[in-house]
């Protein structure tokens, strides 16, 4: 073994060691969390236009009471006014949250004043940073709304309110390793996540697209097209080939790249196991 090779595989033990995994809150899905979700792991929960934000703070509230480190998502156009924004923050500070994810969110028409997530985060900033730890969305693919130079140019924006980058979902090494880059160039230092979808079998994907709505699974699907390919075409994805792929970004210094977010699409149990046999496979 090459000692690049074993300074890779030591990076990737620790960052699968300390991943996060991202859950939808549909009926279930807790039980799945506390069946096969380690304790040591962070759990992360969306919010979607159907299901509004009081499903992502119900279910961070209960995993958070059930011993869990949670991040729940406060998607920016779900919020009212600076009111509802406080009434939040109150909720989930009383619940012991000290790391939230704030992206602009997809609800159309927004709930309120906030139509993306800089104001948000600027409000967050003026009521004293309650929250230590403040993620935001970089796309190393094309957003499919917004130019690549105007998503760059957010992080910029947002950076003096954020402590990290969340990449969203890319299958390409090439394309992350051009995005990071980019990032880099554009003196956007905030340490990044890197965004890996887990192993989907794509029944059970199509069932949590059900569960979604069908309103946004739809828009999910015509927006995202190559995603699905990607995700259900046999041979077509692996994260393990993914990750070995961007082996040399993980141990790149001026990558800054910190942790695994495990796009799991409530699939916990095939997620866990996955990760405990990526940590046996590599060498300690």
């Amino acid at each position: 073994m090459s000692v690049n090779s074993g300074r890779s595989d030591a990076t990737l033990i620790g960052l699968l060691r300390s991943a996060r995994y991202e859950v939808i809150p549909t009926a279930g899905v807790e039980e799945k969390v506390l069946a096969c979700v380690p304790q040591d792991l962070t759990v992360t929960v969306t919010a979607s236009p159907s299901k509004g934000l009081e499903a992502t703070l119900e279910l961070t509230e209960r995993l958070r009471a059930g011993g869990y480190r949670v991040v729940p998502h406060l998607s920016a156009r779900l919020v009212r006014d600076g009111a509802h924004l406080r009434e939040i923050v109150d909720r989930l500070r009383t619940a012991g949250i000290d790391d939230v994810f704030v992206p602009a969110g997809d609800a159309d028409p927004p709930a309120g004043r906030f139509d993306a997530a800089l104001p948000l985060l600027v409000e967050l900033t003026q009521l004293g940073r309650p929250f230590p730890q403040v993620g935001i969305p970089g796309y190393p693919e094309s957003h499919p709304r917004i130019d690549d130079d105007i998503t760059i140019q957010a992080m910029w924006d947002k950076r003096a309110h954020a402590t990290y980058i969340v990449s969203n979902l890319c299958f390409d090494a090439r394309v992350l390793a051009t995005w990071i880059a980019r990032v880099r160039r554009r003196q956007v230092t905030l340490p990044i996540h890197l965004g890996v979808a887990g192993p989907v079998e794509s029944t059970k994907l199509l069932t949590v697209a059900t569960k979604i709505g069908v309103g946004e699974s739809t828009r999910f699907l015509r927006t995202h097209p190559s995603w699905l390919t990607n995700l259900i075409r046999p041979g077509g994805y692996s994260p393990e080939r993914l990750l070995r792929r961007v082996s040399s970004l993980l141990t790149a210094p001026e990558s800054t790249v910190v942790a695994v977010h495990v796009y799991t699409f409530n699939q916990l149990a095939e997620a866990e196991r996955w990760r405990q046999r990526m940590l046996r496979e590599r060498p300690r």
